[in-house]
């Protein structure tokens, strides 16, 4: 299942589209911020989806009967791109652990590349509701990646993937590499995928506008 968050007008468009924006960009803190909102929105959506019961709450004056949130959540990113949308998810689920992998292309040649993951760390998956997020899916392998790592700390009960800006081609590779009833969050989808993997129109590098070029 895949839910497109442009296909519907929303605030959410006006973050989508400064995030986009060139001119925007160049302030760092507001394009890192930016990120955070919209997996903001992302996460409240997505929340929808999860598991609930009533539950007794004592207030200083009485009794409230709540329906609470009953999941164990897991919120997983690929450094450092991933960090402010990590970010944003946890502003929400609040009580959620974390898990950190450590990914980046390994250029073969120009054009073609490996995905290498040097880093990994995360709690059990066993039983839990995985949600792996990343600003910005491209060819699909580096998450396809990520995943094959986590799958080494247990066996999650749902995932769900969110993500910034995706390609078509991308989406559909990675839905033949994760479960099938693997959930997708996505703000918009792209067409296009230029030879070197990078999205059009995507925003260019999400890692350096957040926190800078590297060398």
């Amino acid at each position: 299942m895949i839910t497109d968050f442009s296909k519907n007008n929303s605030i959410f468009n006006q973050f989508l589209s400064e995030i986009r924006d060139a001119k925007v960009q160049k302030d760092r803190l507001r394009f890192r911020r930016n990120i955070e909102r919209i997996a903001e929105i992302m996460a409240y959506e997505l929340s929808k989806t999860l598991k609930y019961s009533e539950k007794e709450i004592t207030t200083p004056l009485g009794e409230a009967i709540m329906s609470t949130c009953d999941d164990d959540i897991v919120l997983a990113t690929i450094l450092r791109a991933g960090v402010p949308m990590h970010q944003g998810l946890l502003n929400y689920f609040d009580k959620a652990d974390s898990a950190f992998v450590s990914a980046y292309r390994r250029h073969t040649t120009k054009e073609d590349f490996e995905i290498d993951v040097e880093y990994c760390a995360s709690p059990s998956l066993d039983g839990k509701v995985l949600i792996i997020s990343d600003p910005m899916l491209a060819t699909g392998n580096s998450l396809a990646a990520v995943y094959q790592v986590l799958k080494k700390y247990g066996t999650p009960k749902q995932v769900h993937l969110v993500f910034g800006i995706a390609t078509e081609q991308g989406l559909n590779f990675i839905e033949k590499k994760l479960p099938k009833s693997t959930k997708i969050w996505v703000g918009a989808v792209d067409s296009e995928l230029t030879a070197h993997s990078y999205i059009v129109p995507g925003l260019g590098d999400a890692g350096d506008l957040a926190y800078g070029e590297k060398v």
